[in-house]
């Protein structure tokens, strides 16, 4: 008898339908920051009738939030009433001490540019290492960024520290450090330390208010620096680049990589935590859309790999090169040692 042939699932349109809503989900996101909603969940969730009261809202839409939201999980049902999911409740409630929101809202500013992601992959302007730090950049918005990721970028300056051993260390460079959080905390936690952070010009400027709003100002500095073209100040044993490895492309990185080798002590060591992608490329999402980052504004960012990243530090002449997980799905971490 003739063997029937296996039933093949016909391809529909859904995921691509879902796929085109997408946008919608980040702006009920966005919404619900900017109105406050979360907090009103968390302080009068019993009704609907509440909720809309407290944000002064109709009863309409603030049923067509609630609806959005339960969908999307990020509010749930409490009996009659309504709750936060755990991470919302903790980072998304105004006048939380862990409150993220402001770095949760901050890429809708971004907002029309993806919006014109085509016309600009269709561009065929020249690349720029600094991509949108070129297009009008001004010590305001990086006032806004920073302020924006302060709590986020201090929760992971302290979670590195609590996973990388700094004891017996000396001077930290920190390569476009902007807020300066690892360096603050190193030094907050590490008394010998000295620390100085590189950045651009008008990030400097940020950097010295968050230096001298923690208290650190005798041990760490702030200079500026175009860590990808200009010298490295010598004397450091500890070499970090945080969450902006995927601004720039390879060739780049690797240069990054060598001058920093060059510009350590022996036995010094240098740490990049980035955006990492797979090794077939298949994600994950933050850092495929980090890379995708650089056509919006003809930087020359593209996705690195772990063994790309293990390539840039072996070839500079780092040893012990590893890379670990340092935020699930979103940061890599990865270490060498330069030879005594």
């Amino acid at each position: 008898m003739p063997q029937s042939q296996p039933v093949t699932e016909r391809p529909t349109t859904v995921r691509l339908q879902k796929m085109s809503w997408a946008f919608t989900q980040s702006a009920v996101l966005f919404g619900a920051i900017e109105v406050g909603f979360f907090t009103a969940v968390a302080n009068n969730g019993s009704s609907d009738e509440a909720i809309a009261d407290a944000l002064g809202l109709t009863l309409p839409n603030t049923q067509r939030m609630l609806v959005a939201l339960l969908t999307l999980e990020l509010i749930e049902r409490d009996g009659e009433g309504f709750r936060n999911a755990p991470d919302v409740e903790r980072f998304l409630v105004q006048e939380r001490p862990s409150y993220a929101g402001a770095w949760v809202h901050w890429f809708h500013h971004q907002w029309g540019a993806w919006g014109e992601l085509g016309e600009r992959v269709a561009a065929s302007d020249e690349e720029k290492n600094l991509g949108f730090y070129t297009e009008g950049f001004t010590v305001e918005h990086a006032r806004r960024y920073h302020q924006a990721t302060g709590s986020v970028g201090m929760g992971a300056a302290r979670k590195f520290l609590r996973e990388v051993d700094l004891s017996g260390r000396r001077k930290i460079l920190d390569l476009g450090g902007g807020s300066g959080a690892y360096s603050i905390q190193a030094a907050k936690q590490f008394p010998e330390i000295e620390a100085v952070v590189l950045d651009l010009p008008e990030v400097v400027v940020i950097s010295r208010e968050f230096i001298a709003e923690h208290g650190v100002a005798d041990r760490v500095t702030a200079e500026a620096c175009d860590f990808t073209a200009d010298a490295f100040p010598t004397g450091a044993d500890v070499i970090l680049m945080n969450s902006n490895l995927p601004q720039y492309s390879g060739a780049v990185i690797q240069g990054v990589v060598q001058k920093a080798f060059d510009a350590l002590e022996p036995g010094g060591e240098m740490h990049i935590c980035g955006e990492m992608v797979n090794e077939d490329w298949s994600g994950p999402l933050i850092p495929a859309m980090c890379a995708m980052h650089g056509a919006l504004f003809s930087s020359t960012a593209l996705p690195h790999t772990p063994s790309d990243c293990i390539g840039y530090f072996e070839a500079a002449g780092f040893t012990d090169v590893h890379v670990r997980e340092f935020i699930p799905d979103i940061l890599q971490h990865i270490t060498g040692r330069k030879p005594t």
